[in-house]
């Protein structure tokens, strides 16, 4: 069994607001009494993709496990790798893997910077593909990145999904090891499905979306950060609890 949890959406953007937001999620993470295999971080790290945003979220995010990330629509690659992933800076995508407890998580860049919509270009495909195709028997994987690749009905992060998700939903067909694809953007939690698989969206850590029927105002700055649990058993099932922490 391999235990994940995953946030999304910190926004941090030096305000007393979002860093105590995202504190108070992260202490909380390193306080369980079983600590979970690793933390997902699907994108919107920062707000406006500064060097010190990501200084600041190198710090917040420091943990006794795993933190993988992969960057959102307000992130600013050079930036990213520079502050966060202590890497030359470059203008390319980030995608990167980790193999945590048999599990193959992969972190996929679906940004097109300067737009909100995001597409996994042809080089993160292609990544996708021959990272997939080199794992080693029976290897476990999960696909994670920002912009959803369906709609979700509302207006707002329906507006930014992911473009020609199609192209992913095929390379899956061939890939039947993906037990699930995780994302992050829509800042409400959601479950759907995409190529026949398990589609989670992860709640936001800055502030919850509420949706078309629950009322006119669409943003909930009211509503505590949230996060999700993945367990990801040995038959290959997911299960998700979401969570707020108060």
């Amino acid at each position: 069994m391999t235990l994940l949890a995953q946030i999304s959406d910190l926004h941090l953007d030096g305000s007393e607001r979002a860093t105590r937001r995202a504190t108070r999620v992260m202490d909380h993470l390193r306080s369980l009494p079983q600590p979970v295999d690793a933390l997902l971080v699907t994108g919107d790290i920062a707000d406006h993709g500064a060097e010190a945003e990501y200084e600041e979220a190198a710090r917040i995010l420091a943990a006794p496990f795993p933190v993988l990330s992969c960057p959102g629509n307000h992130d600013v690659r050079p930036a990213y790798r520079k502050a966060l992933l202590g890497e030359a800076p470059g203008e390319g995508p980030v995608n990167q893997v980790h193999h945590i407890d048999g599990t193959a998580v992969l972190m996929c860049d679906s940004t097109i910077p300067g737009r909100d919509e995001g597409r996994l270009d042809e080089q993160t495909l292609a990544w996708i593909d021959d990272t997939l195709t080199g794992l080693p028997g029976q290897t476990r994987a999960l696909i994670a990145f920002h912009q959803p690749p369906v709609e979700l009905h509302h207006p707002l992060p329906d507006a930014g999904r992911l473009q020609q998700p199609g192209e992913l939903a095929r390379l899956l067909d061939a890939h039947p090891r993906v037990a699930a694809v995780l994302t992050g953007h829509a800042h409400t939690a959601a479950a759907s499905t995409f190529a026949s698989r398990p589609l989670i969206v992860g709640p936001a850590v800055t502030w919850t979306l509420r949706m078309p029927w629950e009322g006119s105002d669409p943003v909930g700055r009211d509503q505590p950060p949230g996060l999700a649990f993945h367990v990801l058993d040995d038959s290959g099932r997911l299960t998700t609890h979401f969570r707020v922490v108060l």
